[in-house]
């Protein structure tokens, strides 16, 4: 197959400020001299804009300007259940690549059946938990076969579902069909998010492997894998990782639990987070908030998100209706409407998301925020706090992320983007 016949590698940022723009361009001019010359159209696969920090718009950028024109180059982002890229998005993202490059991602339409994982499969890994056959669909521009080369393009990160972001979860989900993105998120919220996030070998990542080595062998697919972080909200690629074969993975993963897990020596009586506006504008997105920090809040304690963009909750109307409907109000809640809510029970990543956006009851979870009304948030189980009273109280440029102490003595932790890593208290049991 043609990925075997690139160059692969594991490049380590030397200093704290990571790999450089020019070690990155080279290490893609590396990886790719073999086929090179050989490329007629290519389609690559970032993430989206809500991935911004991976990197993965200059990795694109820079491979785009390697090989076109020579070579027809194609640009489908990963997108999930997302809403699609905007102009002003890509041109932040992906510069000056023309926009007309960009294939949208319809995950409800645009999919075609590859098979399944099989039942006895899934009742294995997920310990009796699901016992259903998985199916899988992707989208129908993976399987055109006038693509020399596939680049899937992405950050390894913690991750709610999954427990590691990325590698053939960006095929699988980012470009997946309502069956396997409902299967998945449900999957990961039965088994249980605290026991997979920042791990390799959850569940669904072994769905996932099983369904590469099985229904996919045909697609010339190849990895490009990033660990970033980005104080400041400057991007500093700390690792890249291209190749095919699942141990560039596992390299990236012991990366990303070293660089965007913290841990921490006590649990958080306050946590602040806050969501730029240009890159949430969901609760369903923005409740990274609450994943991410779920294993850091203290018993009895609160999760104070600052949301100024934030105008709805779910990416389409569907699940913003049944997010509106049914709330976010714990685990139990959840399972036991299933028994009798057909709408919700036909969209089970909506189920899973109401699971994984939920304290259950632990912790207070309070939403400030510009769009929407007291009545919307409180209307799904969260608190309401304006967000023009909370941003004088909690500025984020007055403070750092980490430990901070307000003018009366209130200790609280701030974290500037929570998509960018997870948040541990070390004492946890």
């Amino acid at each position: 197959m043609l990925e075997q016949k690139m160059n692969t590698l594991s490049l380590y940022g030397k200093t704290e400020q990571g790999i450089t723009g020019a070690a990155i361009e080279d290490a893609l001019g590396y990886a790719l001299q073999p086929v090179r010359n050989s490329l007629r159209q290519i389609l690559i696969v970032p993430p989206d804009f809500t991935r911004f920090h991976s990197n993965a718009g200059l990795i694109t950028q820079l491979l785009y300007h390697m090989l076109s024109p020579a070579c027809r180059v194609d640009i489908l982002p990963a997108l999930g259940t997302h809403m699609p890229i905007s102009q002003d998005q890509w041109q932040a993202m992906f510069g000056d690549i023309p926009y007309e490059r960009m294939l949208v991602h319809r995950w409800r339409e645009d999919v075609v059946p590859i098979g399944e994982v099989p039942a006895g499969f899934v009742q294995k890994v997920s310990e009796g938990l699901v016992k259903e056959a998985i199916p899988f669909a992707i989208n129908r521009h993976l399987l055109n076969p006038g693509y020399d080369l596939v680049l899937s393009i992405g950050q390894v990160v913690p991750h709610e579902v999954i427990g590691m972001a990325n590698h053939s979860k960006n095929i699988f989900v980012g470009c997946g069909g309502p069956g396997i993105i409902n299967a998945t998120h449900m999957l990961g919220a039965v088994y249980g998010m605290e026991r997979l996030m920042g791990r390799d070998h959850s569940p669904v990542r072994k769905v996932l492997d099983y369904a590469a080595e099985h229904l996919i062998g045909t697609i010339p697919l190849n990895y490009i894998l990033t660990v970033t972080d980005a104080p400041g909200g400057v991007i500093r690629t700390h690792g890249l990782f291209i190749g095919p074969q699942r141990h560039y993975f596992e390299n990236a993963v012991a990366l990303a639990q070293e660089k965007n897990i913290t841990w921490l020596d006590k649990p958080l009586k306050k946590a602040v987070v806050y969501l730029d506006e240009h890159e949430f504008a969901s609760t369903w997105l923005g409740n990274k908030a609450v994943y991410r920090t779920r294993m850091a809040i203290a018993d009895g304690g609160e999760l104070l998100v600052l949301a100024p963009g934030v105008d709805k909750f779910g990416e389409d109307k569907v699940v913003d209706t049944l997010i509106r409907k049914y709330g976010y109000k714990g685990r139990e809640y959840v399972i036991d409407i299933l028994k009798n809510a057909p709408d919700l029970g036909q969209n089970l990543s909506a189920a899973a998301h109401l699971i994984h956006g939920s304290s259950d009851g632990r912790f207070k979870i309070t939403y400030a925020t510009r769009y929407l009304s007291r009545e919307e948030v409180e209307g799904v189980g969260f608190s309401y706090l304006p967000f023009e009273e909370a941003i004088v109280r909690y500025a984020p440029a007055k403070m750092k992320d980490g430990f901070n102490t307000m003018e009366d003595g209130e200790e609280i932790y701030y974290i500037s983007n929570p998509a960018l890593g997870l948040w541990i208290d070390k004492n946890r049991k």
